[in-house]
């Protein structure tokens, strides 16, 4: 298995998906008061005051979204981990400038294996030690999963913000320490799960609207650390299934934003296009 799809996975699979079942848990005190010596119980919109609380945090979510940067780079150790077994682990090199270019490098012990860019409108990736070049329209990756998934969805993967998660709330679960969403949107319902105190991601379920696909996916996210004001996450664990198991967690040892980057990509004249 060449290592782009390895690495493709935890940006393309994750869209496969499942939501289990969530009830919700509307928690809405109601006030009693004394006048005189009657007990009123005020009349109280529960509706609406359901209504408010999942508009506020589900704005509070969007706004939190990671868009105040240019660019972002990192060094990324990826464990994964497939039906047939446990994958070695690798280490991917990864930039990216916003709304415009992802590039990711792997080495190997024998040097760099592949070399793969992204962009609005196409995917390239070179392999190296088979010495060639598959060219591919950003079609592509709708192509391998079956979904509308472009370059953006790529990048917020990236960047651990929440992906396909629809205006659309139709429940919510209110607890001590998180706030969980259910949207459904016209391919995917979503199970999204943030912290009280700073709304970031925690955890995402994901479930596909075409119940005979069955696929699931569930997204861990973990680690922030605060740079250049941006919170990020550096721990993701990625777990899709359909008719097989795949797992794969992405450790960002090493990120920076913000810094001058460039993104060579040259393919030899040797190197046999596909």
């Amino acid at each position: 298995m060449r290592y782009f799809h390895w690495l493709l996975a935890p940006l393309i699979l994750v869209i496969g998906i499942n939501v289990s079942s969530c009830r919700s848990a509307k928690k809405i005190q109601t006030a009693i008061t004394k006048k005189d010596t009657a007990v009123v119980v005020p009349v109280i919109d529960r509706k609406a005051d359901s209504t408010q609380f999942i508009q506020q945090v589900y704005n509070a979510v969007q706004n939190n979204r990671i868009i105040n940067f240019r660019t972002m780079s990192a060094k990324v150790k990826v464990e994964y981990k497939g039906a047939d077994g446990k994958k070695p682990d690798f280490t991917a090199n990864v930039k990216l400038q916003k709304d415009s270019i992802i590039w990711i490098s792997i080495n190997s012990i024998l040097g760099e294996a592949l070399r793969a860019m992204v962009t609005k409108d196409s995917v390239k990736v070179l392999y190296k030690m088979d010495r060639m070049a598959q060219l591919r329209s950003i079609e592509y990756l709708q192509e391998v999963t079956k979904i509308p998934f472009s370059f953006t969805e790529l990048q917020d993967l990236l960047m651990g913000n929440p992906i396909y998660l629809d205006s659309n709330i139709v429940s919510y679960k209110n607890e001590e320490k998180t706030v969980s969403l259910i949207s459904v949107g016209t391919l995917f319902k979503h199970l999204l799960t943030v912290s009280r105190g700073d709304y970031t991601p925690q955890h995402s379920k994901l479930d596909d609207i075409d119940v005979i696909r069955a696929r699931t996916c569930d997204i861990t996210y973990g680690d922030y650390e605060t740079k250049n004001g941006i919170n990020f996450s550096k721990y993701r664990k990625i777990v899709v299934s359909e008719k097989s198991k795949l797992e794969i967690e992405l450790q960002f040892k090493q990120f920076e934003f913000n810094e001058q980057l460039s993104f060579p990509f040259n393919i030899p004249k040797n190197y046999k296009r596909q």
